[in-house]
């Protein structure tokens, strides 16, 4: 199992695709695909019964997974940048950092 540059609550911006230039706050990943879901990118119409959750049913606007290939995290200065990892002098693991600024990514 491969770790991923991007993570749950990541800013991201896309950088290919239909939405490319857009940035929103990573949701979900699911790693076996290797797919994210970007709040507000990516919307699809969704067709609904009705349920206890929406009683009259209808269409619902929802996120649909962006392959993580198109997505650059966005560091502290509000730049999209590569992500690296090395190792963090006082704990000894494995943390990301931003690659255009040189800053750990929380």
């Amino acid at each position: 199992m491969t770790k991923l540059h991007v993570k749950k609550g990541d800013n991201v911006m896309v950088i290919a695709g239909n939405y490319k230039g857009q940035s929103g706050r990573v949701l979900t990943v699911d790693m076996e695909k290797q797919r994210a879901i970007v709040e507000g990118v990516n919307l699809i119409s969704k067709h609904t019964r009705p349920n206890a959750d929406n009683p009259k049913g209808g269409i619902i606007k929802q996120e649909a997974p962006v392959h993580i290939s198109n997505l650059k995290v966005i560091d502290k200065s509000g730049k999209p940048t590569r992500v690296g990892r090395q190792k963090d002098e006082k704990t000894g693991k494995s943390v990301r950092y931003s690659k255009k600024s040189g800053e750990v990514i929380k």
